[in-house]
């Protein structure tokens, strides 16, 4: 059992308190996941040479400054590096393969959560409450948001494991529920040369849907090929950098709930988490129906 949670502001005004909304949508989620929680977070996208590098590292002794200095030495770019605890925000123009290429290579203890123009992700083990306050959660702005609170059931408790999921640029995905081929899936895409950096079933539906993507297809089209590769119990929600979209199984037996509004979208595996939100009595509540794609655009509100 595992809580997911989502948010898109209608208007910049919401955005700017994204994160006062969405922390207690993840804190109370945390009932149905303790064990880790994160969160993925887009805003308005960068300059189009440059890319944000969502890092993190076990080592809480860890020295980001000698890593900064290191990454300046060897790469001559000019860059930023925002450091929150054991994460770092790293905005540089190299390209995403140079980087993972050089971070392996040189730095093999730091992993690269995501990379992309718009998004951040963060995510840890503890309770969600404990995770939100460790990296300011409440504090973030921005378009629209993903978070997940985990129960772990078939894979480690560890930041690795932890949701959101990402591959590519730009594109993460939360999952509650379990997959029944994940390993069918994985050799698949691993014959293609698709690189798995964990045991976690999320793992491969996150990786296929986006190696659909980059063979072409919308995400929407990527969405119902993976209704017939994909075999279990599923509610996926998923965020691009202009996009929040939703689907639940065939058999839709993991829970979820929409609230829409003037001013925003929230989804959550519960009503609860979101009877804090502004103007709740009178939002648009549905559950979404089985094998139907929800999806939102931020271009709509802007």
């Amino acid at each position: 059992m595992c809580g997911i949670v989502g948010f898109m502001a209608k208007k910049p005004l919401i955005g700017e308190s994204l994160g006062e909304y969405i922390v207690p949508m993840l804190t109370c989620m945390g009932e149905r996941g303790p064990d880790s929680a994160g969160l993925a977070l887009f805003t308005q996208p960068l300059p189009e040479a440059l890319r944000r590098f969502s890092l993190y590292v076990d080592d809480q002794s860890f020295d980001w400054g000698a890593w900064a200095e290191t990454f300046k030495t060897e790469g001559g770019f000019q860059f930023e590096l925002d450091v929150v605890g054991q994460h770092a925000v790293l905005l540089s123009p190299l390209a995403p393969a140079e980087f993972r290429t050089w971070l392996k290579t040189t730095f093999p203890d730091v992993h690269l959560l995501s990379v992309g123009g718009s998004i951040d992700v963060y995510k840890d083990v503890g309770h969600p409450r404990e995770v939100a306050a460790r990296y300011g959660f409440a504090e973030m702005q921005g378009t629209h948001c993903v978070g997940h609170t985990r129960m772990a059931t078939e894979s480690a408790v560890s930041p690795a494991h932890a949701h959101p999921f990402t591959a590519g640029e730009d594109f993460c995905l939360v999952h509650n529920g379990s997959l029944s081929n994940p390993y069918s899936i994985r050799r698949k895409l691993e014959r293609l040369g698709i690189v798995f950096e964990t045991d976690n079933d999320t793992e491969a539906a996150c990786r296929f849907l986006e190696w659909r993507m980059r063979e072409g297809d919308s995400l929407e089209a990527a969405i119902n090929r993976a209704f017939a590769e994909l075999d279990g119990f599923f509610t996926l929600l998923m965020a691009t950098a202009d996009q929040l979209v939703l689907v639940r199984d065939a058999f839709a037996c993991k829970p979820a709930i929409v609230a829409e509004t003037d001013d925003y979208v929230a989804i959550s595996s519960e009503y609860r988490a979101l009877a804090h939100l502004p103007n709740i009595n009178h939002a648009r509540l549905f559950e979404p129906l089985p094998e139907q794609i929800y999806s939102w655009n931020v271009t709509q509100f802007a």
